[in-house]
């Protein structure tokens, strides 16, 4: 026994169930007594607690890092430390889910400006609905800003698909300066292909069995599947699209994210757009640059154009 309250209790069961007084059971116990006498003025924060119990219940997978600051958004002014204690009083600690093997080794990290556009990352994730159908979602997200740009549900989605989203993408925010995907069949398409040659996209290719060099999409697919697709029961497509454009709007804009200093990716890429403006960035004097978790093989070779 060393806490202070299980003090209390063992001299409390000796004096109940021996009939001590308390002077000889804290002596046995080893107790002081004035610990043993006092009583706890700290409030109990009914109100705080229930805050918190009701934004856990809403998002069910966050942490109470980030549901301190959904707190402090919402004018409630607590210390990190007591949003901790009651987050583990309330016993809201978010179920860990086994994680796969990582690799192990050193990765070289070419550096990427730290500017919106400057490299989009392509991933696909799979899920079904009630009915046992299959279905699949076309995830692309900015490596820098963390932006989920698009998050494309269907049935099916062809290379042909894939360029029609990238191409209204595109012309939404502009060319980014560089496209890393795996080497899935939709991806390395003759359709893909083509249009890589005709619309001038440098696309690079990870190395086959090396998810980790497309990090960016593979984390974001972690957590849509953490915190959307496996808490949800889709009852359709239609079902499924508006629940997924609705979490994608929100981990835009209301989401908290660690790697951005816990700003949204909607905010911090507003921050480098008010920053470095397009018509003033000066060639001289370039933006911070990052480092990137995927080495990007070389592949200046121009794309392949189907013969025929």
């Amino acid at each position: 026994m060393v806490a202070p309250a299980a003090m209390r209790e063992a001299v409390a069961h000796l004096q109940a169930s021996l009939g001590m007084s308390e002077r000889r059971a804290c002596r046995i116990v080893g107790a002081d007594r004035k610990s043993v006498r006092y009583r706890s003025t700290r409030p109990d924060d009914a109100e705080l607690r229930e805050r918190l119990r009701a934004l856990a219940a809403e998002r069910r997978r966050f942490g109470y890092r980030r549901l301190h600051i959904l707190l402090r958004r919402d004018g409630v002014l607590v210390n990190r430390k007591k949003t901790q204690r009651l987050y583990t009083e309330e016993g809201l600690t978010v179920r860990k889910r086994r994680s796969c093997r990582r690799a192990v080794g050193s990765r070289a990290a070419p550096p990427v400006l730290a500017l919106p556009n400057q490299r989009w990352s392509l991933d696909f994730v799979h899920d079904q609905m009630a009915s046992g159908r299959r279905f699949r979602v076309l995830n692309i997200v900015d490596d820098v800003t963390r932006e989920c740009l698009a998050a494309v549900p269907d049935t099916s989605i062809s290379g042909r698909r894939v360029v029609r989203e990238l191409t209204e993408l595109i012309r939404q925010r502009g060319k980014p300066g560089m496209i890393v995907s795996d080497n899935g069949t939709e991806l390395t398409c003759n359709a893909v292909l083509a249009w890589c040659g005709e619309a001038g996209i440098n696309w690079h290719y990870i190395t086959p069995g090396k998810p980790m060099q497309n990090g960016y999409a593979e984390s974001f697919n972690g957590r849509m599947r953490d915190k959307l697709l496996n808490e949800t029961l889709f009852m359709s497509l239609d079902h499924a699209r508006i629940a997924i454009a609705a979490w994608a709007r929100d981990y835009n804009q209301e989401r908290p994210h660690s790697s951005l200093g816990y700003e949204t990716p909607a905010a911090f890429a507003a921050e480098l757009n008010k920053q470095w403006p397009v018509p003033l960035r000066p060639s001289g004097s370039a933006p911070q640059a990052i480092a990137s978790t995927a080495p990007m093989r070389n592949n200046t070779r121009p794309a392949l154009i189907p013969a025929g």
